[in-house]
C-alpha cells in the first residue's frame, strides 16, 4: 500500500471527530464530494471501511476508531511542528551555522556579536573559522563570510566591510640588512613569510599598480595559517610579511615596521556575507544581515 498522504488523513480525522462531512467540508473549506472522494481512495488503499455511512449519519467503524485513536494526536504533532517552523520563519530564532575565516571572525563579525546577541536572544550563532573555501551548501552551513573575489556568482552576496587595502611590512633591522624591493619581482630576491590558506593551499602574493596586475610565489623561512603569528614573525625581523592594513596600523605608525611596494597596493572589495538563496529565507539570517550590512 502507498503512504497516504497528510491531507486525506486530515479528512478522514475531520469526518470522523464532526460525524458529517458537511460539518467537516465546512471545517477545512472543501466540499463534501471532494471529501468523501477522498475517504474512499483511502478505505480502497487500506483495504477496510473507515467509515459507516447512511443518509441520516456518519461513524467510524473498529478500524475508523484504531485509526482515529492513533491519528488524533500524531497529526496534533505535526501542526504543533508547522507552527514551530512558522515561528522560526517569522522570528529570529533556532540555530544559525556560518563559516567564515579567521580574518573574518575578528574583524567583521567580533565588532557586531555582543549587539546580535543583546537584541536576538533566540538565535544561536554556530560559527565554524576556517580559511579553506569550503561549499557552504556541502558542509551545511546557512552562510559565509568571505572576500568578494572568492565568492561564487550563483550566491547572493551583501557587503559586510569597508574596502581592504594589503600592506607589504617588514621591521627596520630586516631591511637594515636587506634592500628594500622596488618592484614585486625583487621579493623573489627577499625572506617571506607565507601563508596557507587552508587547503585552498599557499596564498600567491597579488599586486595591482594602473592596468597591471600579477601575482608572486614568494619563499621564506615560515608558512603559517595565523595572521598574528605573520605579524609577530615581521617584527622580529624574520621576513617580509603580507598582511592587512588595518592589522599592522599601530606599528607602522610607531616605525616597529616599515612599508615597501605601497604603490602596487590598491584597496579591493572587503568582506562579503553570502548564501545560496533568497528562497525561505530564515528569519535569523536576515537579522544577521541586518546587523552586519555597511
Amino acid at each position: 500500500m502507498e503512504r497516504s498522504d497528510l491531507s486525506t488523513l486530515a479528512v478522514f480525522l475531520a469526518v470522523a471527530e464532526e460525524r458529517s462531512f458537511t460539518k467537516a467540508g465546512k471545517r477545512l473549506g472543501v466540499s463534501p464530494s471532494a471529501m468523501s472522494h477522498a475517504i474512499r481512495g483511502l478505505e480502497e488503499d487500506l483495504g477496510v471501511r473507515l467509515l459507516s455511512r447512511t443518509t441520516r449519519s456518519v461513524a467510524p467503524t473498529e478500524a475508523g476508531e484504531l485509526l482515529l485513536t492513533r491519528l488524533r494526536p500524531a497529526l496534533n504533532d505535526v501542526e504543533d511542528v508547522l507552527g514551530e517552523l512558522s515561528g522560526l520563519r517569522d522570528k529570529p530564532a533556532g540555530r544559525l551555522r556560518l563559516l567564515v575565516p579567521r580574518v573574518a571572525g575578528t574583524a567583521v563579525l567580533g565588532p557586531k556579536l555582543a549587539t546580535f546577541t543583546r537584541d536576538y536572544p533566540d538565535v544561536v550563532l554556530d560559527i565554524t573559522a576556517d580559511d579553506s573555501r569550503l561549499d557552504i551548501v556541502a558542509g551545511g552551513f546557512d552562510a559565509g563570510i568571505h572576500f568578494g573575489e572568492y565568492i561564487q556568482k550563483d550566491m547572493i552576496a551583501v557587503r559586510v566591510s569597508k574596502d581592504h587595502r594589503a600592506a607589504i611590512v617588514g621591521s627596520p633591522a630586516y631591511f637594515k640588512a636587506h634592500p628594500k624591493p622596488k618592484t614585486p619581482h625583487d621579493l623573489l630576491k627577499h625572506r617571506c613569510i607565507n601563508f596557507r590558506h587552508g587547503t585552498a593551499g599557499i596564498y600567491r602574493w597579488e599586486f595591482d599598480k594602473g592596468k597591471n596586475s600579477l601575482s608572486v610565489a614568494v619563499n621564506g623561512p615560515l608558512i603559517v595559517d595565523d595572521v598574528e603569528i605573520v605579524i609577530r614573525a615581521a617584527l622580529d625581523g624574520i621576513g617580509i610579511a603580507f598582511v592587512g592594513e588595518d592589522k599592522v596600523a599601530q606599528p607602522l605608525a610607531s616605525g616597529e615596521l616599515i612599508r615597501v611596494l605601497e604603490d602596487w597596493c590598491q584597496p579591493f572589495p572587503g568582506f562579503f556575507l553570502y548564501y545560496p538563496s533568497r528562497r525561505q529565507q530564515p528569519a535569523a539570517l536576515s537579522a544577521l544581515i541586518n546587523t552586519l550590512r555597511l
